[in-house]
């Protein structure tokens, strides 16, 4: 949970004007390689307007600079699963998720808006 928790914070960290959808990715990913997890694939963060899944998708692995470049005013929801085993899915009768090894794993998720400077969580 914690590394988790750690992810989604280090890609809120990406969040800011002239970063893209890919800075956000690859920072989550990066830190939770670098702690011996995994990425759930398959889920996803994405835009925030009048819909409640919209454009950009942001995935939690990517490229540094590449992708949808960011703007003030965009809001977002970074949303990081990780997984201690494998990161591939199955949806259950239920039509929620677990993963395919039935793993521990965890998400959190917060809504950010891009600011002229700092990034703002609004989820708080």
């Amino acid at each position: 949970m914690e590394v988790t928790r750690g992810a989604l914070m280090a890609g809120i960290r990406e969040c800011r004007q002239n970063k893209t959808t890919g800075d956000i990715g690859w920072a989550i990913n990066n830190y939770v390689k670098k702690h011996g997890f995994k990425v759930v694939k398959g889920l996803t963060g994405h835009g925030v307007g009048t819909e409640l899944h919209e454009e950009p998708t942001i995935f939690n692995e990517g490229q540094k600079n590449s992708g949808i470049l960011l703007k003030e005013g965009m809001v977002l929801a970074i949303e990081p699963m990780v997984s201690a085993g494998t990161p591939y899915l199955i949806q259950l009768p239920d039509e929620s998720y677990a993963t395919k090894d039935k793993s521990l794993s965890a998400h959190f998720e917060h809504t950010i808006l891009i600011n002229k400077k700092d990034p703002e969580i609004l989820t708080k």
